[in-house]
């Protein structure tokens, strides 16, 4: 199986220990942040194959956070999530290289489906 860099931003908590949970264990080095700032700032050391995104977060929102990110990383995949099926929102995610979108609350084992396959579209890339 291949090992891959995740980065979890969410504000909620308990999202980002299940996600960091239900990854580490499959062996993948994950990292959380509670918002776009901490997210920017772990990403000065730490280069993800995968950032598992919350669209919704105070102060910097995902998408003000993707801007940022593409600033300076181009090809990071994202998956951003979202609790609002705004159409608006996934069409400026869609500008910055989104292709991804679980909605909340999200089923555990479709998100790792999903992860697996970006992670082995990674691999023949």
């Amino acid at each position: 199986m291949l090992v891959a860099k995740i980065l979890v931003v969410d504000d909620q908590m308990g999202v980002r220990r299940l996600l960091f949970e239900a990854f580490s264990d499959e062996g993948h080095v994950v990292e959380m942040a509670e918002n776009g700032a901490m997210a920017l700032e772990i990403l000065k050391d730490f280069s993800p194959e995968l950032i598992i995104m919350d669209m919704k977060m105070p102060e910097k929102n995902g998408i003000d956070t993707l801007r940022e990110i593409r600033s300076f990383n181009k090809d990071v995949e994202v998956i951003m999530m979202t609790a609002y099926g705004d159409s608006k929102i996934k069409s400026l995610a869609e500008e910055h290289g989104i292709k991804y979108y679980v909605n909340k609350p999200f089923d555990l084992f479709e998100l790792r489906d999903t992860v697996r396959e970006i992670l082995k579209g990674n691999q023949t890339a």
